[in-house]
């Protein structure tokens, strides 16, 4: 069993990153600049938005993170992503979720710009990962697509069987494990919540990619033997074992199952770190692509 390590990963593109971010600044140019939308304090999402801003220093970037209060409207919201969409300054931005619920995540989607929108759920970049287009792809699948790639894994011809059907992660990765490419080429089971006989189905894996949000609902008798497994789920449970009182489990019951595997993904510090890659990965194509249209 080889463990695929994320963390390591993501240090490794990341120094990658920061020789590019040095060559724009000592070439006079201004360099990349990524901004993030907070509403609301909710902790999960105010620890992954500092990750974002800490990445941004860490390579270079310019980083600016509003933060607005959970009682404001939804049109207000909508007048915010409207001053960055038409910010030139701005390379890329995100509008973290969950949002509160008096406002539609969808209308707020739908209203980034295409061309800003490196997080990559804007239904036109969907559209265009579909049709295997040039797009921001989404930042989760993106970062499994990176690791697979990094540690050489075989996708060609195999059968990758995908638990969750969420439209940040589970349906995106699907389709791009089945397009004409590397990582890709492979025989593609959507699973989720209603699949009957899903034991039967994630047990033919070659690579089974999990997504639910369900700790440890993977077990060992759900694998099989030399399958390349990427939990993508976290979910924080009570522990007394831990300092703080709680400990972050996977959607594979880690113990049990990596003993079966080639290759498995940790948690945390698998696919999580990846995210940020990734949506640095799809800022950093965006200022390009401005620097290009604007010297055209």
């Amino acid at each position: 069993m080889k463990l695929i390590e994320g963390k390591k990963i993501a240090e490794e593109i990341l120094s990658e990153m920061t020789g590019e971010v040095n060559k724009i600044r000592s070439s006079g140019e201004r360099v990349p600049h990524l901004a993030a939308i907070l509403v609301g304090n909710d902790g999960a999402s105010e620890t992954y938005v500092n990750g974002k801003v800490k990445a941004c220093e860490r390579v270079g970037f310019h980083s600016t993170l509003i933060r607005l209060p959970e009682t404001l409207s939804e049109k207000e919201l909508l007048e915010e992503v409207g001053k960055l969409n038409r910010d030139e300054r701005i390379d890329g931005f995100i509008v973290q979720l969950p949002l509160p619920g008096h406002i539609s995540q969808q209308n707020i989607i739908e209203a980034i710009s295409p061309l800003k929108d490196v997080d990559g759920f804007h239904p036109a970049n969907l559209g265009r990962m579909v049709l295997d287009m040039p797009t921001y792809l989404p930042a989760t699948p993106y970062g499994i697509l990176q690791l697979l790639e990094r540690y050489e894994i075989e996708t060609n011809g195999r059968h990758c069987v995908v638990v969750g059907r969420s439209h940040i992660v589970g349906s995106p990765i699907s389709i791009l494990m089945a397009r004409n490419a590397y990582p890709g080429n492979c025989t593609v089971t959507l699973a989720h919540s209603k699949t009957e006989n899903l034991r039967e189905i994630t047990s033919a894996a070659d690579i089974l990619i999990v997504a639910l949000g369900k700790a440890n609902f993977i077990t060992s008798d759900m694998v099989k033997e030399g399958a390349v497994v990427i939990d993508v789920g976290i979910t924080r449970l009570p522990s007394a074992l831990s300092k703080n009182g709680y400990k972050l489990f996977g959607d594979v019951k880690f113990d049990e199952v990596a003993p079966k595997c080639s290759y498995i993904t940790p948690v945390p510090g698998g696919v999580g770190p990846m995210t940020i890659v990734s949506l640095m990965k799809n800022t950093l194509k965006s200022y390009f692509s401005g620097i290009s249209k604007n010297r055209a």
